[in-house]
């Protein structure tokens, strides 16, 4: 439960917290009866904080009642130092990358064991993607998530390994296997997917590595139908721009 705060002696700024924390990636939209149950809150109690929260834009209420982030949160995520910084001086890169060749652009960060999206740019081909700006997916099958998981420090690679679940039938739940692919990345600087995340969807990925201490800042992908043709423009693209991130950072 997202921060039970129901005890005696909670301040209205920790239960408007708690409604805050209730949302997710798996809870993006809440009944009133739901969000009260994850904040701990009582029904009264979530019903007025939710209120003056919608009033103040910190969430918005849908036409059949259920409770969704709002613009005010949004935004002033946006302004955390790191992930705004980064977002800022990547997007240029991106959208170049995007012009040269209109596939679907991720840039991403590893927050905890999972792969955070702080940028997404659509493609013009058709590929199921499930990824958006602000969720987070798991390490082990998406082309950014290898590149983050193979600079990141070994308890983070331990529990990704001890926790591989499939998404697909091509989702690599080998431990040997994907180990060995982790190694690749780090010799080769890049990182491919094969429909393991979403069926139709390949991905290929590079990461950006800061040039003031050479350690590995983001990862930016790209997710096409298939990587049989043109694997190197599309590399191409992804190192050109990786590079100017890393010095831009």
């Amino acid at each position: 439960m997202a921060g039970n705060t129901s005890t005696p002696g909670a301040t209205v700024t920790s239960r408007l917290l708690a409604i805050v924390g209730a949302f997710d990636e798996r809870h993006r939209s809440l009944t009133l009866s739901e969000l009260a149950h994850r904040a701990g809150l009582p029904v009264p109690t979530t019903h007025r904080l939710a209120g003056e929260l919608v009033a103040g834009h910190a969430l918005q209420r849908r036409k059949d009642g259920r409770f969704e982030v709002g613009r005010l949160l949004w935004d002033a995520g946006l302004l955390a130092p790191v992930e705004g910084r980064l977002r800022q001086v990547a997007e240029p890169y991106l959208h170049d990358i995007y012009a040269a060749t209109t596939a679907t652009v991720h840039l991403a960060i590893r927050e905890g064991t999972e792969v955070l999206y702080l940028e997404r740019m659509m493609g013009s081909t058709s590929v199921p993607i499930v990824s958006s700006v602000g969720s987070k997916l798991p390490m082990h099958c998406t082309g950014v998530g290898k590149v983050l998981l193979a600079y990141a420090p070994e308890e983070i690679q331990e529990h990704v390994f001890a926790n591989l679940i499939r998404v697909t039938p091509y989702t690599i739940v080998a431990r040997p296997v994907l180990a060995a692919q982790i190694d690749r990345v780090r010799r080769d600087g890049l990182a491919t997917t094969s429909e393991e995340m979403s069926l139709g969807a390949c991905s290929l990925a590079v990461p950006v590595v800061r040039s003031s201490d050479d350690t590995v800042a983001a990862a930016i992908g790209v997710v096409v139908p298939s990587l049989r043709r043109d694997r190197q423009r599309l590399l191409g693209a992804l190192q050109v721009a990786a590079r100017g991130i890393g010095r831009s950072l």
